[in-house]
């Protein structure tokens, strides 16, 4: 993989990975559309690093007032009932089922459930999902009110991600919306339920990397860290963008367009101009 190639699979790594349409996916398909095989799930991974750290510095003053507090509530400084508390205990509940499941299906998750036939499918499909839970959906609750159940069935609902073409932030939102939380509070949520995931995903590949075990181990450093300095001007620019846009508006010009994705990329896959 060359400089100029790296740079575009890092635009589009921004561009996507907060918006329900999946990155994953977009990765995948623009890769083999510019002559780049499947870059891999571990540039995948270490690229959305770049991302995160956007997610980092955009919810900066929430994170440090979430982390202190649960910090605090362990030396018994801070009463477990305070809401950052509760958070901060959320977010760790709600990590747990696609770290365990993303363990249990590491191999399949690099290499099978990669196939662009299931990616084109899990787009339509959750098109549908989405479009299903905003209807739905009350759109009343706010973080404030979110549960324990509530923050376990979040974690399922993520881990739906570990499958391209479902989208991290399009299946968490999808949940959050079925389960009667706001655009604002689902999308929130689901960007916070995902540094935990993402860091332990991205640092285990970075790791496998080193060790040249990973699938896509052959990408040189130099590449793969000017894809993830792009992912995250751009994922920082999208994020900003993103909140403000769904406080007025539906996700539907989303889904409408993963349904055309999905239909252009079973139309590439039966003619055969790109490989599954």
């Amino acid at each position: 993989m060359d400089y100029l190639t790296a740079i575009v699979l890092g635009f589009v790594q921004g561009l996507t990975e907060f918006l329900p349409i999946s990155s994953s996916a977009h990765i995948s398909i623009i890769g083999q559309l510019i002559g780049q095989d499947d870059p891999g799930a571990a540039f995948t991974a270490i690229t959305q690093l770049g991302t995160e750290t956007a997610v980092l510095i955009y919810f900066w003053r929430d994170i440090v007032t979430i982390i202190r507090k649960w910090v605090l509530a362990l030396a018994r400084k801070v009463p477990q009932s305070d809401p950052d508390v509760r958070m901060g205990w959320l977010v760790i509940v709600g990590s747990i089922p696609i770290g365990v499941l993303g363990l249990i299906f590491k191999d399949h998750i690099e290499t099978s459930l990669r196939s662009l036939w299931l990616t084109a499918t899990m787009l339509l499909v959750f098109a549908l999902v989405i479009m299903v839970a905003e209807r739905v959906g009350r759109q009343e609750r706010q973080l404030t009110q979110l549960t324990w159940k509530h923050g376990i069935f979040y974690g399922l609902w993520q881990a739906l991600a570990l499958v391209p073409g479902v989208s991290r932030s399009g299946g968490t939102i999808a949940g959050g919306l079925f389960m009667g939380y706001t655009r604002q509070a689902a999308a929130r949520y689901s960007f916070l339920l995902a540094i935990p995931a993402v860091l332990a995903s991205g640092g285990l590949q970075v790791v496998e990397v080193l060790r040249g075990e990973a699938v896509g181990s052959g990408t040189a450093w130099g590449p793969i860290w000017a894809a993830t300095i792009v992912a995250f001007v751009v994922g920082y620019a999208v994020i900003a963008w993103f909140m403000r846009y769904i406080t007025t508006h539906t996700f539907t010009p989303f889904m409408i367009y993963r349904i055309i994705l999905a239909l252009g990329l079973f139309a590439l896959l039966g003619t055969g101009t790109i490989a599954a």
